[in-house]
């Protein structure tokens, strides 16, 4: 290629990019978040969303698209180029075609959807524009949580963290790790081998306490569970130390040290620069069912983790976020996924029990400005419902198809059988998922994965949109005024 060449390819690069940004300019653009813990739901979440806009879903409470303002939906390309982009296409074929539910989030990831609306005022109608961007951002919750390490030095961060590991619900998982750290009260000889060790078996501790039945959600750092293309890097190889070490072992101690400095500086800090200060609104999914499953240990955890999560949106004034995120997030939704796993009469009871952890957390972190809601969701709609007789009593249930491997009442599924199941019901009073069970008999609860559902067709063919439960409430609030 010439030089001349090369010139008018820069050119039309310059101008195709000032286009872009003219259009991105003088279009309206909301960046919304979608985030949470492990197996709540963020992919399905944004994949349903998506699909329902696109094709026209049943959505009646969202105000917009059940009064027919919303001209067209459509796909864009997504203006950060340096971000993955959000597979819808592979997560569609999945839950449609497959029945399939999409992998986890790994990675942040990006996808711009574009509406085409009338706005209901015909001031706005004549003087503003009738399209908005919305650009949507999928990013894993334990990156979220690693916010709470800014403010913390190593010293600080490496006794909460040991203090983690004295719960009863931890004490066993952690006891190869905590054993290798006895062992490191004198200088070692290979400062390098020794971090690599330690960082091993503090990543395995910490997977093991996300694994199983201990569903635990206070788990930071964030990358050591979802490391992408850093694995192996001396940025994530330290784990904590005892302050003791610091004279027994004090070059392990320093280098360790340095890098959980490094960490913050090269992987927390870039991600709030970068991506979470840019957001306007925000959606955090919280799989409360799981936590129940595994017990008050698991759901003391969630609330802790939950009063970290509040922080991230309101940092303290002396945090060097809060010159960056300003008010900038003025829409938080809280939502607890897979309602459809439990009858629609304990729906508002799902969405209590998620108020009141919410509710405790705040009470510890001042959290103030964002307008938040709570609201209990299906993304995608994986039951139905029926009745069961049950001793000659009429009891609420739900129908589907259990995931293959999962268990209830002695039986195991193979991933065919649809069946009717009386889930139990959830407490009134939000305050008794803190009761200790200390047998099977005394746990009423269990609640089980379902496949994705198999889509209806209208009379011509047509394969209508996902199922959903109160997917339209969370488009109105997180959207809705956007559209007015």
């Amino acid at each position: 290629m010439s030089l001349l060449d090369i010139l008018d390819e820069a050119a039309r690069a310059t101008r195709d990019q000032a286009e872009t940004l003219k259009n991105d300019y003088t279009t309206p653009t909301v960046r919304l978040g979608v985030t949470g813990l492990s197996r709540a739901g963020k992919t399905v979440f944004i994949t349903a969303l998506l699909h329902n806009l696109l094709e026209g879903g049943r959505l009646a409470l969202f105000d917009a698209q059940a009064r027919g303002r919303i001209a067209s939906a459509s796909l864009r390309p997504q203006p950060d180029d340096g971000v993955p982009t959000f597979d819808y296409r592979a997560h569609v074929r999945d839950l449609v075609s497959k029945r399939l539910w999409p992998s986890s989030t790994r990675q942040i990831s990006e996808i711009r959807l574009t509406l085409i609306f009338e706005s209901e005022s015909l001031w706005t109608r004549i003087f503003k524009a009738s399209q908005i961007h919305l650009d949507i951002v999928d990013y894993p919750g334990e990156w979220l949580l690693d916010l709470t390490l800014i403010d913390k030095d190593f010293a600080t961060w490496s006794k909460s963290a040991l203090r983690l590991t004295q719960k009863p619900d931890r004490q066993d998982l952690a006891q190869d790790w905590l054993i290798y750290l006895n062992t490191l009260s004198q200088e070692p000889d290979d400062a390098e081998a020794s971090a690599q060790i330690g960082a091993a078996l503090f990543t395995k501790y910490l997977a093991d306490c996300r694994a199983g039945d201990r569903a635990l959600s206070m788990l930071p750092p964030g990358r050591f569970l979802m490391p992408g293309d850093m694995a192996g890097s001396p940025a994530l190889t330290f784990c904590p130390l005892p302050v003791a070490s610091k004279a027994g072992a004090p070059q392990l101690y320093a280098l360790l040290e340095r890098r959980f400095e490094a960490y913050k500086s090269l992987v927390v800090k870039p991600f709030f620069k970068d991506h979470f200060a840019r957001l306007d609104r925000q959606i955090v999914l919280v799989d409360v069912l799981n936590a129940l499953n595994a017990g008050p240990d698991a759901i003391h955890d969630l609330e802790e983790t939950l009063a970290d999560v509040l922080r991230a949106f309101r940092p303290g004034r002396n945090s060097w976020l809060a010159g960056i995120l300003g008010k900038r997030i003025d829409r938080v939704l809280f939502a607890a996924t897979k309602a459809d796993h439990v009858h629609h009469s304990d729906h508002d009871r799902l969405e209590a029990i998620l108020d009141h952890l919410l509710q405790d957390a705040a009470k510890r972190v001042k959290f103030s400005g964002a307008e938040t809601k709570t609201i209990a969701i299906s993304a995608v709609r994986a039951t139905r419902e029926a009745h069961l007789e049950v001793d000659g009593d009429r009891v609420p249930a739900i129908l589907g198809t259990p995931l293959a491997g999962e268990t209830a009442h002695g039986d195991t599924y193979d991933g065919t059988q649809e069946i009717a199941l009386f889930p139990g019901d959830l407490p009134d009073d939000p305050q008794a998922i803190y009761a200790i069970r200390t047998t099977p008999d005394e746990d009423p609860l269990r609640y089980l994965r379902f496949k994705p559902p198999k889509l209806e067709e209208t009379a011509e063919g047509l394969t209508l949109s996902l199922p959903h439960i109160r997917l339209d409430r969370a488009l109105e609030f997180l959207l809705g005024d956007k559209l007015a």
